[in-house]
């Protein structure tokens, strides 16, 4: 973790402070149109992960990596806490902000996430599959990996536009690699009774489509308690704040005036 995160910053002094962290393969870019949404009524803090866009020399697992991007997002733009908006991969991230440094999150918005695998044999099949995927993506290079990436069955109701290709190309196979070694699903052990220790407003997010993952939220909320939310935006998969970005925009910036009383 020597190099630094790359951090995009948009209406310093705004108003509410979000961080953004994105999912696998993706970079601050896959923000774009929740932040359009947005306007100009937030500060918004996007992160590129380690292994990712302009962080793709920054080789970090979970804890490490929720480490230096809270330090990160505490010392971007204006400062402080922020709520925190995770996609997946960046999911996982955020919650790793949010158990292991609580007082630099005001609020956590958990889309398309898990808190890990229970069964440790699953965990080491999984860990086994992204270390075959870490080596196809340093064989084939960064290119052909996405591109097969988002022909996957999780992808299916993502429009080919709103997937935005090229901007997942700034990165490297050697970052992409790492990110997948140890970043992973299976790479930590699962958090799931940790989390009735969050004690900040949780907004948990999921597309009706992706039936595992609006499992996944529904058992999140109910494990993270009275001070959760639960999400699904109708019509959408797995990436649903990329396939119906205005809903998910609209839920996220209502749930946080009714859970912080702002905007």
């Amino acid at each position: 973790m020597e190099a630094d995160l790359h951090v995009d910053v948009r209406n310093p002094g705004a108003g509410m402070r979000l961080a953004l962290v994105h999912g696998f393969t993706q970079s601050t870019l896959a923000w774009a149109a929740f932040r359009e949404d947005l306007g100009d009524t937030f500060e918004t803090v996007a992160l590129d992960a380690p292994g990712h866009g302009r962080s793709a020399a920054v080789e970090a697992g979970l804890r490490d990596g929720a480490e230096l991007m809270t330090k990160t997002v505490l010392a971007a733009g204006s400062g402080g806490p922020a709520v925190w908006v995770g996609y997946s991969m960046g999911g996982r991230f955020a919650l790793h902000v949010a158990l292991a440094n609580p007082r630099a999150v005001t609020g956590l918005v958990l889309v398309s996430t898990t808190a890990g695998i229970d069964d440790p044999s699953e965990r080491a099949t999984r860990r086994a599959s992204d270390d075959a995927l870490a080596e196809r993506v340093e064989r084939e290079g960064i290119e052909g990996f996405v591109a097969w990436w988002l022909a996957q069955p999780i992808f299916s109701t993502l429009p080919p536009a709103a997937a935005a290709l090229e901007s997942r190309l700034g990165g490297s196979a050697i970052g992409l690699a790492s990110s997948l070694r140890l970043a992973g699903s299976g790479t930590f052990d699962p958090l799931w009774e940790s989390l009735h220790d969050l004690e900040m407003p949780v907004l948990v997010v999921a597309g009706e489509l992706d039936s595992k993952y609006c499992t996944l939220a529904r058992r999140l909320v109910n494990a993270i308690g009275a001070n959760a939310d639960l999400l699904i935006i109708p019509g959408s998969g797995h990436a649903c704040h990329l396939e119906r970005p205005n809903e998910f925009a609209s839920g996220v910036t209502n749930w946080i005036a009714r859970s912080h009383g702002e905007h």
